[in-house]
Formats: structure tokens, C-alpha cells, sequence
């Protein structure tokens, strides 16, 4: 049972990380467009973009390596 419990514990950040996650790569995708928008250079946004898009699969991955871990 001590088992279980600690994935949980581990699933629940990684839950709060995924969120939040999504919020920060909302963030980037509205200031890519804010940045088309005045003309300005996106190359550097849009590369951070993607670095935060890898974590972000990172995280997924790990929720759902986390999630098959508690299947009975």
C-alpha cells in the first residue's frame, strides 16, 4: 500500500507540473502571436515554444507511465 501511495503523491505533481505546463505554453503561443502581430521577430519565441512542447510530452509521458503503474 506504502507503494501506491507513493506514486500518487508522484502523480499528483506531475499532475499540478502538466497544468501548469499548459498554462505557461498558452502564455508563449499568445506572445508569438502578439509578436506576429507588431511585426516582430518570432525565431527565438518560437524555438522556446518548442523546447517547452518537448517538456511538456515529457510530462505526459510520465503522468501516463505513472497512471499504468496503478492498473490493477
Amino acid at each position: 500500500m506504502m507503494y501506491r501511495t507513493a506514486i500518487y503523491d508522484e502523480l499528483q505533481q506531475v499532475e499540478r507540473e502538466v497544468v501548469e505546463g499548459e498554462r505557461r505554453l498558452a502564455e508563449q503561443e499568445a506572445l508569438i502571436v502578439e509578436m506576429k502581430q507588431q511585426n516582430e521577430e518570432t525565431a527565438k519565441a518560437e524555438a522556446e515554444l518548442e523546447r517547452m512542447r518537448t517538456e511538456q510530452r515529457c510530462r505526459d509521458q510520465d503522468r501516463q507511465r505513472l497512471l499504468s503503474l496503478l492498473q490493477p
